[in-house]
């Protein structure tokens, strides 16, 4: 069998769990299995990276980015000394490091200097948490008695459009890494920098925060891999968050088009893109626990099991806002909600559920809270108050959305959703629900959502 395997910030998150990553690999590559691993930073570097650009372009300190880079040094020598046991690997992983904190740190007193950090800078800045922890992880896989080589992501062949911060993958990636990690993986196990790529002028690109996961979807299909497996420190996808809902169990098998309608309205498991080079290639993706590897997590395929059971879980939404407009200027008024969609977009506002009165006379839609007084403004700038009369807000909200493919074969779902909520007097401010009925999402209270998940998962009988 050939794998993808995916680890994440807290399954490499020191010494002593990198040794153990790379002791699993080790077991399944003894197996007769080709595996490609994709790593993550190390637990929490991203955000310090990120943290000390920021504070570099502002106060200028370069005694603070020394300190800095010292302190990352050291979690890194940490680890090496606890996941690497070969003193030769150990000392050739110690040069990797030191040459990549050099790099870093000469960028970052340039930063300082220049008082700026471009979308282009951040890329840069926050690749070196993947860049430092693959020689890490490969060290540790050597050390293990397995030949392992480690790349970035460009090196690896992912090519993408020059979107700092969010790039996308031109087609051609696909065969670039095929061409590349179908010779390397019959006989090493490679380590590729999740997240991280190269525009076509060798320019480092990210994929976007958690694009680790996007990262390995992207080599499964380059490779044909017959899965991919997301190591998590959770069980797999759950019903509902664990924190909310304590009993609520993993999902043993979800469709693709579940999974995604669960990344997009809030789970946390997988990245919202992930599963979109999996699906064109019917790639089948398994969310499983690096420290409870037995367990079999969940399996996310094409098929869509319509079952009596029709809900598999309910998810929550929050630091978002509601913004209502109304007035009676917009009744038959063509062109208004193209408008309204237009101007948001153009004022970089991403809008993440919609509802409309069918007399046209208000509209009504969800954005991130952050993004709410950029939506206020546009709106009210750009839109006619002869159309509009009212731009109304609400930060004390959260969206709650129940999820499962074929609701619209199973008559009764929404009927229950409501009725539960309204046996327990939680008011539903709005609601949202698409022809596919994969999902229906509404919003609440602030205070009223959790127990608003809490009753569904009951209803639904999504616990153990």
């Amino acid at each position: 069998m050939r794998y993808v395997m995916k680890f994440g910030g807290t399954s490499i998150e020191n010494g002593e769990k990198i040794r153990h990553v790379a002791e699993l690999l080790k077991d399944y590559r003894v197996q007769g299995h080709e595996i490609v691993a994709v790593t993550s930073a190390l637990g929490g570097v991203t955000d310090g990276l990120m943290e000390i650009g920021i504070d570099a372009s502002h106060k200028g300190k370069v005694s603070r980015v020394k300190e800095f880079m010292a302190d990352l040094a050291k979690k890194h020598y940490d680890a090496i000394e606890i996941a690497i046991d070969d003193a030769r690997i150990a000392d050739e992983t110690i040069r990797t490091i030191d040459a990549l904190i050099d790099e870093l740190e000469k960028a970052l007193i340039g930063i300082c200097y220049l008082g700026e950090l471009s979308p282009r800078s951040i890329d840069y800045i926050s690749s070196y948490g993947e860049r430092l922890a693959a020689p890490v992880v490969s060290g540790a896989v050597q050390s293990q008695g397995i030949n392992s080589s480690s790349f970035t992501g460009g090196e690896a062949g992912i090519v993408t459009n020059s979107e700092f911060g969010c790039a996308r993958p031109f087609e051609k990636t696909y065969e670039n890494v095929g061409n590349i990690l179908k010779r390397v993986v019959a006989t090493h196990v490679p380590i590729v920098t999740g997240f991280i790529a190269e525009n076509e002028e060798g320019i480092i690109t990210t994929l976007g925060r958690s694009g680790s996961d996007f990262t390995a979807s992207i080599i499964g299909a380059a490779i044909e891999a017959d899965e991919i497996w997301l190591w998590k420190e959770v069980h797999g996808i759950m019903t509902s968050d664990p924190r909310i809902v304590p009993d609520a169990r993993p999902i043993p098998q979800i469709s693709y088009i579940e999974a995604m309608e669960l990344s997009y309205f809030g789970a946390k498991v997988l990245h919202p893109r992930t599963i979109e080079p999996a699906i064109k290639h019917g790639i089948p993706v398994r969310v499983k626990n690096t420290f409870d590897p037995e367990f079999e997590g969940t399996l996310i395929v094409s098929d869509q099991r319509l079952r009596k059971d029709v809900v598999k879980a309910v998810t929550l939404i929050r630091s978002v806002a509601a913004i209502n407009i109304s007035g009676a200027g917009m009744v038959g008024a063509i062109g208004t909600a193209a408008r309204v969609f237009s101007t948001l977009a153009n004022a970089g506002v991403n809008i993440i559920m919609i509802s409309q009165s069918s007399s046209e006379a208000n509209m009504s839609f969800v954005v991130d809270e952050a993004h709410l007084e950029d939506a206020v403004a546009a709106l009210k700038s750009e839109m006619n108050r002869d159309v509009i009369g009212e731009v109304a807000c609400d930060r004390n909200i959260c969206v709650v959305a129940v999820v499962g493919a074929g609701m619209d074969g199973i008559p009764g779902v929404a009927g229950r959703v409501f009725s539960t909520l309204g046996k327990e007097k939680i008011n539903v401010i709005m609601i949202s629900q698409g022809s596919s009925q994969h999902n229906i999402s509404f919003v609440v209270s602030s205070d009223e959502a959790e127990e608003a998940v809490r009753l569904l998962n009951h209803e639904f009988e999504l616990g153990n």
